[in-house]
């Protein structure tokens, strides 16, 4: 612990600063903090580029923090209608949320305060909070927006400004209004922009806001090393029947499923519910009270299994996820990657399986390529696949019968596997006490998942 607070001390922060690290918990910076922090303190403007899960948040937080303690001292602290010095610009409601949580904990030693503003709630409560006055404002841009337009915030005092997982923001369309907002903040100020990839829409948006950026870049954009990846060829159909199994051989800890749609998501959720799983959805339809109480359960652990689409699952940092499923393959890589992004976070290990049909492949051989390998090809032992032959999502089809030494059969540079359970996290399954449930219920359970595919197709 000495060693790891020398490091934070080398980089000349304040004792509030340093006191409130010690009381988060912080052991010692991780790479992108160390990188980006000293050169954010500088006053440079930053490109930062790092996996999800790397601590992204502090190494922005901080030296935001560290800036207010220098100019607070220049105005009178907590003055009413004072202007905001900090505008963050965050993609999704529960990032938002997360966001101003890292900085009040950052800042729990400073008098600074800090609001979030997004939609999906009533905006009277942000109005009367922002005509008293705020330093931080962590906002989604459609929210800020009406804000700035119905003249309830002024963000003409703006010194620092923020855009968080600016690649998400890009895929939920939000650019344009990135775009918008940037006009109205002023010329003069210091902006720090961070990523997990970068396509070449957000390389251009950096060339346009960005004045003599430094740049950090941890490790490649690619899923973090601590994961191992699977797919288990299937079909749309058979995908129901074949989650349960899947969780049903698998000592998992908490786990993450990703659907296609909120439809999906949402049914999906009230299978895995009535088969005896703790699980609860995450999906845009939901009220922001309800998908607060989602998270707030799957962080707290009384859900094991959070099912959502890809825009909900944005920003939810659970250290303890086990398993990623991809019920759905991702339309691109970077979703896959922000996807798997969920699990093996920090250092620690995590494993990702995504059901594939054979109209995936042209994706996963992109996966593959970022990956550096090819990913394991598994089948469920004892699972009635029925008709359909896992070995037909493979390009060299005439191998499968081929066997291996290692008892496995070869397809191309690929392997089909039994999946006969996972042993690493066997101590940390919660479904325990829950899979007795779903295995007195098979025979009801296959009905009706018979019956909810030819209705939902």
């Amino acid at each position: 612990m000495e060693g790891s607070k020398r490091k934070f001390e080398d980089m000349g922060l304040s004792p509030k600063i340093l006191s409130a690290i010690d009381t988060a918990g912080y052991e010692s910076p991780t790479p992108i903090q160390e990188q980006s922090i000293p050169i954010a303190m500088e006053g440079e403007d930053l490109l930062g580029l790092a996996q999800t899960g790397t601590g992204k948040t502090a190494a922005f937080a901080i030296p935001l923090l560290e800036k207010l303690l220098e100019t607070s001292g220049k105005r009178e602290a907590n003055i009413r209608g004072r202007r905001p010095e900090v505008l963050v610009i965050a993609p999704t409601r529960e990032l938002a949320d997360q966001i101003n949580e890292s900085i009040k904990q950052l800042g729990i030693y400073t008098k600074f305060s800090s609001l979030t503003l997004y939609g999906g709630v009533n905006k009277n409560p942000q109005d009367d909070r922002l005509s008293k006055g705020t330093d931080i404002v962590v906002a989604c841009p459609g929210r800020l927006l009406d804000h700035i337009r119905e003249e309830t915030i002024d963000v003409s005092n703006i010194r620092t400004l923020v855009i968080d997982e600016a690649d998400t923001m890009f895929d939920m369309g939000f650019l344009p209004d990135i775009r918008k907002i940037l006009s109205y903040l002023p010329a003069d100020k210091q902006t720090l922009f961070f990523a997990a990839t970068m396509p070449p829409e957000i390389r251009s948006l950096t060339s346009e806001i960005l004045r003599s950026p430094k740049s950090v870049q941890i490790g490649t954009i690619a899923p973090a090393k601590t994961v191992t990846h699977s797919l288990y060829p299937t079909t749309d159909k058979m995908k129901k029947r074949m989650i349960t199994a899947l969780l049903d051989h698998t000592a998992t800890g908490q786990v993450m499923i990703f659907t296609r749609t909120k439809r999906r998501a949402r049914f999906l959720s009230e299978e895995l519910d009535k088969t005896g799983f703790r699980v609860v959805p995450l999906q845009g339809n939901m009220s922001q009270n309800k998908r607060k109480q989602a998270i707030n359960g799957f962080k707290s652990g009384k859900y094991d299994i959070l099912v959502a689409t890809d825009i909900a699952s944005r920003g939810i940092d659970v250290s303890e996820v086990t398993h990623v499923i991809n019920f759905d393959m991702p339309n691109t890589v970077d979703t896959y990657i922000h996807r798997i992004g969920r699990t093996g976070r920090a250092t620690n290990t995590g494993e990702a399986f995504t059901f594939c049909t054979v109209e995936d492949e042209p994706l996963i051989k992109r996966v593959e390529k970022v990956l550096g390998s090819k990913i394991d090809r598994r089948v469920i032992e004892g699972f009635d696949y029925g008709g359909f032959s896992p070995t037909t999502n493979v390009s060299n089809r005439e191998e499968h019968d081929k066997p291996h030494r290692n008892g496995t059969r070869k397809h191309g540079n690929s392997f089909i596997r039994k999946n006969r359970g996972s042993a690493r996290h066997p101590k940390n399954s919660r479904f325990q006490g829950n899979k007795e449930v779903s295995r007195r219920g098979e025979a009801s359970r296959q009905k009706h998942f018979r019956k909810s595919s030819r209705a939902n197709g």
